[in-house]
């Protein structure tokens, strides 16, 4: 029937699991751990990120992506591949915590125990394949090292406050 092929001839179109070429880059074999395929471009003109992560006087710590050849696509965006454009995804120890469509995030106070943690930055296009150079995700990682305080369950934005000294947590509401 026609009707059901219709939207894979479209020009960047994708069929049902399946992902067009594009003129952008090529697809490859490899995806990452959600299943999105990497998206080879050559190195020359290939989008750059790297994650800058500094603490704020709150206790929090504030994200800024540096990119280059790459602009961040507004919410609402077509998800077609569009050379240099796309979004990030944001991961603290392997789980995302915040897609970013702007180069700023800010980690919260509290939000993760102490010791040291793994912040990354992985740049994807707008129809979710991880841009790649040389079989490798275009990506960057900072080490930020947590001290001083009293772990904090991870899910938490803020610390609830509890009597002095309480190694419990926050307890029943």
């Amino acid at each position: 029937m026609p009707a059901g092929s219709a939207g894979c001839d479209t020009p960047g179109g994708r069929g049902s699991g399946e992902v067009s070429s594009s003129p952008v880059g090529r697809l490859l074999d490899e995806r990452d751990e959600d299943g999105s395929p990497y998206r080879e471009v050559d190195e020359e003109g290939a989008p750059q990120v790297t994650v800058e992560v500094v603490p704020d006087a709150e206790g929090g710590w504030d994200v800024r992506l540096r990119v280059r050849n790459f602009r961040f696509s507004p919410d609402g965006t077509g998800r077609r591949a569009e050379p240099g454009r796309g979004l990030a995804h944001l991961e603290v120890n392997g789980r995302r915590v915040a897609v970013l469509r702007t180069p700023e995030y800010h980690l919260a106070p509290g939000a993760f125990p102490r010791g040291t943690h793994q912040v990354t930055a992985r740049l994807y296009a707008d129809d979710g394949s991880v841009w790649a150079v040389d079989g490798e995700p275009v990506e960057s990682t900072a080490d930020i090292t947590v001290s001083g305080q009293e772990p904090t369950p991870e899910s938490s934005v803020e610390p609830i406050p509890e009597g002095p000294g309480s190694p419990e947590g926050p307890g029943e509401a």
